[in-house]
């Protein structure tokens, strides 16, 4: 077989035309590997930390409680400040009363509105809570079947267990000593135990253990609040200082000495508490039910002036800090 041979002129320029083909082949496949290496070049290096976004900060659940000391007429006080805390939108999802605080808590607790509250406060009379006996041969000069009946009444019937916001209510047990907290039973008889003031109302009964006013032990039921599954606790402290010359009145006397008693208590209390309310009651004595509206007014005041820095404070705990 003879193979075709380009040879003499001809061939020599058919094998420059080769050449310069394969010249122009080459010359192209340098300039893509190049202008690809440019693209390349042209996004910069990242080490897999600078390209991220920060995580989003999450923020924290609040479950607000409210902590409602005790202080007799005083309680009053406890209506205005939880107006207040209404009108700006908080309302608590946890709610824990002694003594007088017991009342309202109980109130408030079973759905009644801040607007409901101020009307049985102005038609509320000291007859419908109070049942006087003959102290000789008693423990107490107030059965305070009265005050159990008026709440169970107000409340519609309602268990502790059945209220619209989770409802614990703080008694001293009268053999231990130990500050009991009631969620479950009878309101009215949960609220007569924690409001049962020695030698005034009759120690309370309920299963086995007899019970007296809660504010023995717990004046301002921070731990208890907080014991309940709030994790952040607003206090409400009506208490008093002591009066350098307290009335020769049996009962103002009886007062004076659970004020003095309470002011040590309170103070380790209240140091739990992530924010306190004390509204203005000075000249306000426990026992002057005349004096109501003065101390709803006065609890209004106290927590509008104390409203901005609890705005920021529970701004902080959302965020965490």
């Amino acid at each position: 077989m003879v193979l075709n041979n380009p040879s003499g002129a001809h061939g020599e320029s058919v094998r420059q035309n080769r050449s310069k083909s394969v010249g122009r082949v080459a010359v192209g496949l340098c300039l893509a590997l190049v202008l690809a290496g440019c693209s390349s070049l042209s996004t910069p290096p990242t080490t897999g930390v600078a390209g991220k976004t920060a995580p989003a900060v999450e923020r924290r659940e609040l479950k607000l409680g409210l902590a409602l000391g005790g202080g007799a007429a005083r309680g009053f006080a406890h209506l205005g400040v939880i107006e207040v805390l209404e009108e700006a939108g908080l309302r608590p999802s946890h709610l824990v009363g002694t003594s007088a605080g017991s009342l309202v808590a109980a109130l408030y607790a079973s759905g009644k509105s801040t607007a409901e509250l101020a009307r049985m406060a102005e038609t509320m009379q000291e007859a419908d809570i109070t049942d006087w006996m003959l102290p000789i041969l008693n423990r107490g000069a107030l059965r305070g079947e009265a005050l159990a009946k008026y709440v169970n009444t107000q409340v519609g019937g309602k268990n502790l267990e059945q209220m619209k916001i989770p409802l614990g209510i703080v008694a001293t047990d009268l053999k231990s000593g130990e500050a009991i907290t009631f969620r479950r039973g009878n309101t009215g008889a949960a609220v007569r135990a924690s409001s049962a003031v020695p030698a005034v109302f009759q120690p309370v009964r309920i299963g086995e253990r007899e019970y007296v006013d809660g504010g023995l032990v717990a004046p301002v039921p921070v731990r208890q609040t907080r014991d309940m599954g709030a994790n952040f606790v607003i206090a409400v402290d009506i208490s008093s200082d002591p009066e350098g010359n307290p009335s020769a009145d049996t009962f103002q006397i009886l007062m004076q000495t659970f004020t003095i008693m309470g002011k040590t208590i309170n103070t380790l209390a209240l140091k739990d508490a992530d924010f306190v309310v004390r509204p203005a009651l000075t000249g306000v004595k426990s026992a002057d039910f005349s004096a109501r509206m003065r101390s709803i007014e006065a609890g209004r005041a106290a927590m509008r002036a104390a409203l901005p820095a609890l705005k920021v404070r529970l701004a902080q705990f959302e965020e965490g800090h």
